[in-house]
């Protein structure tokens, strides 16, 4: 469940550094919840190809994240913002992170 939530979490700050085949197909699986055979069929591709997109895009989201730290960053910042009392400043911080 952590990885499910960290690759949308991935996908979310960088779905524009992919294809459109990459970004359809981890939607489906990914946020639509449909099975590998269920994409296979949509897409009139084989099962494994299917698996094959998906493992690559986490491995291009995973190297997107070593190299540029952005969820890395939103994360310690989200933790500082979290300590802050002002609501105020809370919020307008909380505003230009998303």
């Amino acid at each position: 469940m952590e990885n499910f939530v960290y690759y949308n979490d991935l996908f979310d700050i960088y779905n524009q550094l992919l294809t459109d085949n990459e970004r359809s197909t981890f939607q489906e699986y990914y946020q639509e919840d449909l099975s590998l055979s269920e994409i296979a069929e949509d897409k009139d591709i084989s099962r494994s190809a299917v698996q094959k997109t998906i493992k690559g895009v986490q491995e291009k989201l995973d190297k997107y994240e070593s190299i540029l730290k952005i969820y890395e960053k939103n994360t310690k910042i989200c933790n500082v913002i979290d300590k802050i009392t002002d609501e105020k400043i809370k919020s307008e911080l909380e505003d230009i992170i998303k």
